[in-house]
């Protein structure tokens, strides 16, 4: 099972401190923070980025250990200046509050729907990969993004081996169906499922968010059909003989709608029982919910034949990558979410006065791009958690006089999730999966330069266009 790493790197310092007195630790001022502090997360980024292109050997041998060093240098200085005990708080409070909830669930998605066997081949033309795009946008709303990118790119991929040209078939797989296909339910994104946990009503983004989200969807849908069209022209015929498609593994469906159940149960039970983890509050129900959805994987792993997930190609390294690395990025965003949530005393001051008129209203156009902008570099969740703190985070509220502002963050934070691989913790998983099988996908900003080509001007059209609701400039 993937190594739990981060899971056992985890627990050991929250024994030890369950164990030692609870002494209450300083709590980081975001103020008093320069640009230095920012450096371990430009570096991890960075990192990420360059890696695989200028030192791939090393870097696929030793990306965990890189994510620590920078998780370190963005530790040790809180450490110097705050104290070992403000270091440890933020330590324990990114894992437990932030981080735990976000791997645990994309370690169950993973896990489940990679016992999910699709057979038989199937020939990729335009028409039938528009349409696997067109289902997987579907039921990303439904089973997440993690689930639908894990059920369907194998199969993808499979169907699309004999092309010359299939790049761009991913590229638009991890737009459509993990990112841009999430963002009608909480189950979705996990942005919106941050929200749904804040008080945001289950059905509150389908209410809102259909119409943006169909316009978005069916233009990609549109451009991808035309691109894929003009590829298929240049590449030799497929001389694969196809044969009917099936399933196997059926029963890690109903152990994805008891992942669906799971979430929905324990969003609804409050017991009001906390736990105290070093100035960090744990509730009960995050704790239930997070040992139901472990006991799910492993129930998958337990039912399902082992040669569905051998003929799936399926291997821990893609979660397990996205684990390490994404330790570190939400170790190392620390301090730059210190800055952010400091607000108009700190660094980022100009960029979040931008957010507000100056009677002290939200300007929704302003909250789309900072919070989709930021989205793509600083992971979505987090962002998402910021920007609705920003807005006041009285969840009433934003579904009724501030409806346009929770719109345009979320549409900003799902949307524009797709624009880098770490703005969604799909986009890697897939990436990891494609180079797997022999894809040369794009390096980091290869890849989001060409997203961005095709995003952006939608964006800008989704800003100005006058039939859209909720997205208004003030």
């Amino acid at each position: 099972m993937f190594e739990r790493c981060s899971r056992s790197g985890l627990l050991l310092p929250v024994l030890l401190v369950m164990l030692s007195s609870p002494a209450q630790a300083a709590e980081l001022d975001g103020a008093a923070l320069g640009w230095a502090w920012g450096v371990p997360f430009a570096g991890i980024l960075l990192s990420i980025a360059l890696g695989p292109l200028l030192f791939p050997k090393v870097w696929h041998a030793h990306y965990g250990k890189i994510a620590a060093a920078w998780a370190a240098l963005a530790l040790t200085p809180i450490a110097i200046v705050y104290g070992w005990q403000s270091a440890l708080a933020s330590l324990i409070h990114a894992l437990l509050a932030e981080y735990l909830s976000f791997i645990v669930l994309l370690f169950a998605l993973f896990t489940v729907s990679g016992g999910i066997l699709v057979t038989g081949t199937i020939r990729a033309t335009p028409l039938l990969n528009t349409g696997l795009l067109a289902v997987g946008t579907a039921c990303a709303s439904l089973i997440g993004t993690t689930g639908a990118a894990m059920i369907l790119v194998r199969p993808l991929i499979r169907a699309n081996a004999g092309r010359r040209h299939n790049v761009h078939v991913v590229v638009f797989f991890i737009i459509l169906v993990a990112n841009i296909g999430g963002a009608l339910s909480p189950l979705g994104d996990p942005p919106l499922f941050v929200g749904f946990l804040r008080g945001i009503d289950f059905f509150w983004p389908v209410q809102h968010l259909w119409q943006q989200t169909l316009i978005v969807a069916g233009m990609l849908l549109t451009i991808f059909y035309l691109l894929d069209l003009w590829y298929a022209r240049h590449d030799p015929p497929a001389k694969t003989a196809e044969q009917p498609i099936g399933f196997r593994g059926g029963i890690n469906f109903l152990l994805i709608a008891g992942i669906i159940a799971t979430i929905l149960a324990c969003a609804q039970w409050r017991p009001g029982i906390e736990f105290d983890v070093y100035g960090t509050k744990v509730a009960l129900q995050n704790l239930v919910r997070d040992a139901v959805l472990v006991v799910v994987a492993l129930l998958s792993l337990w039912w399902t034949a082992d040669e569905h997930r051998s003929a799936n190609g399926f291997t821990w390294e893609p979660i397990r990558e996205v684990a390490k690395l994404f330790a570190g990025i939400f170790v190392a965003i620390i301090p730059v979410l210190a800055m952010l949530q400091a607000g108009r005393t700190g660094l980022f001051a100009p960029l979040l006065e931008a957010v507000t008129a100056s009677d002290g209203t939200p300007r929704e156009v302003p909250y789309f791009w900072f919070t989709g902008l930021l989205s793509a570099v600083l992971d979505n969740a987090p962002t998402y958690l910021v920007f609705f703190e920003l807005a006041g985070g009285r969840p009433a509220e934003l579904m009724g006089p501030l409806a346009g502002t929770l719109a345009a963050i979320s549409m900003g934070s799902v949307y524009m999730g797709a624009l880098t691989y770490v703005g969604n913790a799909p986009n890697f998983m897939v990436y990891a999966i494609a180079t797997e099988r022999g894809i040369k996908m794009p390096g980091f900003f290869g890849y989001a330069l060409r997203v961005s080509a095709v995003l952006i001007p939608l964006f800008l059209l989704l800003t100005f266009l006058p039939i859209v609701p909720n997205l208004q400039l003030h």
